[in-house]
């Protein structure tokens, strides 16, 4: 079924007044001391005092850095050369 997306859209919902959508929203609740004083409860989790191992291998003979979105890169997408280094051939389109 075609549906034409410029056509104007009018329900029955539409005709409900402003005042009585105000209405319906919550009224914002408010900071208090006690809000304030159970900030110090807030704990980090032990996730982050974990040491992680992370192996770091030197750039490969066939691979290349892209000067211009700075990733490692295989030599097969290596789009062209100039002054500034090379770029891969997505940066380099």
């Amino acid at each position: 079924m075609a549906t034409d997306y410029d056509a104007q859209r009018k329900t029955d919902d539409d005709t409900e007044s402003i005042d009585a959508i105000k209405e319906r929203i919550p009224s914002k609740p408010s900071l208090n001391d006690d809000d304030v004083d159970n900030a110090d409860s807030f704990s980090i989790p032990d996730v982050v005092n974990e040491e992680l191992d992370v192996v770091i291998l030197p750039l490969q003979e066939n691979e290349f850095t892209c000067m211009s979105c700075f990733l490692v890169k295989p030599l097969s997408q290596l789009g062209s050369k100039s002054r500034a280094g090379k770029i891969c051939t997505e940066c380099a389109s």
